[in-house]
């Protein structure tokens, strides 16, 4: 009976083990972004699978500073610069990635809103250190004419 308790044992550890690891080769999940420019924490985004294809969800603004809470409405910034249906809407809930597919050991094929510039770039995820760290590519035409920026997961 021992032998049988131990057996289960190991084995919903070896599951459990199996489901963390999985849950740190996708970009799904949620994450820090931290701005280029300055270092700073400036929101957490939230990446979905929605049937294979990757969305990014701006679930919560940070570190305003007061000439960005001025020009962009508040406290709650709207993309002011945005085209289209996105022009003067929250920031907050927004949905700024979509279109990502994985290629390999990246996923690309999608596109990324800057909501400050209100700008569409092209867009390459790269994980890294466990699947805690991504790097995130935008840019225009080639993955070498653009702007990365280092986000880092939210644990679960």
């Amino acid at each position: 009976m021992k032998q049988v308790f131990r057996i289960a044992f190991a084995t919903s550890l070896l599951l459990a083990a199996a489901t963390a690891m999985a849950a740190t080769d996708s970009p799904v999940g949620k994450w820090k972004q931290i701005d280029d420019v300055s270092g700073k924490q400036k929101s957490v985004i939230e990446i979905t699978d929605n049937g294979g294809t990757l969305q990014g969800k701006v679930l919560q603004i940070m570190n305003l500073s007061p000439e960005e809470i001025a020009k962009g409405g508040g406290e709650h910034p709207k993309c002011v610069l945005c085209e289209g249906a996105l022009k003067d809407q929250p920031v907050e809930g927004m949905t700024i990635m979509s279109g990502v597919k994985k290629d390999g050991d990246v996923w690309d094929g999608g596109k990324i809103l800057d909501p400050k510039t209100g700008k569409v770039y092209k867009v390459k995820l790269t994980l890294d250190n466990g699947g805690r760290k991504m790097d995130v590519r935008g840019y225009i035409g080639f993955s070498l004419l653009g702007r990365s920026q280092t986000w880092y997961r939210l644990s679960q």
